[in-house]
């Protein structure tokens, strides 16, 4: 494949440099604050709307959806954009529902909200849970597809790349949520208009391939005529994709509990609301799910074209390993295309996805290790200063594992739908375990131990049996097997705090009072309106 161009690594430096910059001056600027606890992880009060919104979007969007959704695109289309645009939906209701309670009760990190609900058993469990998940699973598959696309553009090595990404994001990192905060902004900026980039190319290759020019908006019409099946959002069990994305159950099912967990339940999301008040709280995550509505733009349509441009003998080379084709090859080959300064905007957009999303990660990390394992269980009586040191390291520590297992997630096909399903063998029971602490007080701390032990096995239970009984139990579709477990914890739960007579004496550990759930007019408008915008993408592309 070809090499960027000197062009393209001026536009890289110029972005690296600048993001470095403003890195260093708000870290700088707030010195003194970094070394308070509260400052370092939730840059208390100091995020504005805007910046949590593009910082969680920014947060959230990594290299697992550039590379690894664009090649799910080229596999099997448009339908992959319900993980996006559910959760637009997703964060509507965590913004009225969820983010209330914590705000109200002053949680700071999730463990922080069990062991205040429940007991620190039920706290330390999940902490530790988040932790291996965290590490091994979302660290470790942002470093690696970041590594992978990186070394395919740039044709530098696997490790070179993977070790560069990691030293750039301890930076961003080691600064605190509100370095993290502000550089997402400019981050959020670049990705989205790299990423436009790239579909602009996609789009005009399609045009041209079949001889009407350089038109855009052809192209776009092209890729849904000569690929139609890849432009629908609802398989039926025929589809040969429909046990990534089984029928109805992306509307009504699993990808409830998948996003609610993820948006939800996650500290790695909700971190940046928890040092904000209700109203900005609430307005930055609406204008992270005005974004997300855009992501497929940026990320799905791209795969889509490469597939079209695919099946006229297009990239037959790149897309193509001893004979297999490997989907997440899509966005790479492309990049390749655009010329010399364009390209290493793309680039440039592509690591700033990846920086974010790991430098949130770690940040989550951090936070939930130091505050809810360290602080805890190790120094009860650390200073702020001591915690932060503690985060600091723990950011280290957890890059460097990640880097160490990385290189072993080589041999996956379609790396975005490896994410989903192994983070959603732990999502059902974390659900469960928050939804019923929040609407039912009766829930007690044994019911949420139990769900919380029980999630994992479950979950392995439903995905193995199959094979163990040679097909005599029935192979659901991962989202359904989410469903089913939910369901299961959810009777547990309820069965455990029943039979449990002290139920009915459960003290009131958190505050609610209804005045919290009314939104603003503004939020009401702007919820409605992603409402229709969601109805009518459904309508059209069902």
């Amino acid at each position: 494949m070809n090499q960027l161009q000197l062009a393209d690594y001026v536009v890289f430096i110029v972005y690296l440099t600048g993001v470095s910059a403003y890195g260093l001056f708000v870290y700088y600027r707030k010195r003194k604050a970094a070394t308070n606890s509260q400052e370092f992880f939730l840059a208390e009060g100091s995020l504005t709307w805007w910046a949590i919104g593009a910082s969680l979007i920014a947060s959230n969007i990594s290299a697992e959806h550039f590379i690894g959704m664009s090649g799910s695109g080229f596999a099997l289309g448009l339908a992959i954009s319900t993980y996006e645009w559910m959760a637009a939906a997703t964060l509507i209701i965590v913004a009225v529902f969820f983010i209330p309670i914590y705000l109200k009760n002053k949680i700071y990190t999730m463990p922080q909200f069990l062991s205040q609900r429940y007991n620190n058993t039920v706290s330390t469990i999940m902490a530790v849970f988040w932790l291996l998940v965290y590490v091994l699973v979302n660290l470790t598959s942002i470093l690696y597809l970041g590594a992978l696309a990186i070394a395919t553009i740039t044709g530098f090595s696997f490790e070179f790349c993977m070790a560069g990404l990691a030293i750039f994001s301890i930076i961003v990192t080691l600064g605190g949520m509100k370095v993290i905060g502000y550089t997402d902004v400019a981050q959020v900026a670049v990705l989205i208009g790299g990423g436009l980039m790239t579909t602009y190319l996609a789009l005009k290759l399609v045009s041209l391939n079949y001889g009407y020019g350089s038109d855009v908006w052809v192209g776009l019409s092209l890729i849904k005529e000569k690929a139609p099946s890849h432009f629908h959002m609802i398989f039926d069990s025929s589809h040969p994709f429909y046990r990534d994305l089984p029928g109805l159950s992306v509307l009504v099912g699993g990808m409830w509990i998948n996003n609610l967990n993820y948006f939800g339940c996650n500290q790695y999301i909700t971190q940046r609301a928890l040092g904000a008040d209700l109203t900005t709280a609430r307005h930055g995550l609406l204008f992270a799910a005005f974004l997300k509505l855009l992501i497929p733009l940026i990320a799905v349509l791209p795969g889509i074209a490469a597939y079209v441009l695919f099946q006229e003998g297009n990239f037959q080379t790149e897309m193509m390993i001893e004979g297999v084709v490997k989907p997440d090859h899509a966005y790479p080959t492309l990049l390749h295309l655009l010329p010399a300064g364009l390209k290493g905007l793309a680039f440039a957009a592509l690591t700033a996805a990846i920086v974010a999303s790991l430098a949130g990660k770690a940040n989550s990390i951090s936070t939930i290790f130091s505050l809810d394992i360290y602080h805890k269980f190790f120094h009860r009586q650390a200073t702020d200063r001591q915690v932060v040191r503690i985060g600091r390291f723990a950011v280290i520590g957890s890059m460097l594992i990640a880097c160490l297992v990385a290189p072993a997630l080589k041999s996956l096909d379609q790396a975005y739908q490896f994410i989903q399903e192994y983070v959603g063998f732990i999502s059902p029971g974390v659900l469960a375990v928050f939804l019923m602490g929040f609407l039912w007080r009766r829930t007690t701390s044994s019911a949420a131990l139990a769900g919380t032990l029980l999630t994992i096995p479950l979950s392995a239970v439903l995905k193995f049996l199959p094979r163990w009984t040679d097909g005599r139990f029935p192979d659901f579709p991962f989202l359904d097997r989410m469903s089913i477990v939910f369901g299961v914890v959810i009777a547990l739960m309820i069965l455990i705090s029943l039979l449990d007579k002290r139920s009915t004496s459960q003290p009131r550990t958190l505050q609610l009072d209804p005045a919290m759930f009314r939104v603003s007019p503004a939020f009401m408008v702007g919820s409605v309106l992603i409402t229709g915008i969601l109805v009518a993408l459904y309508t059209i592309f069902w």
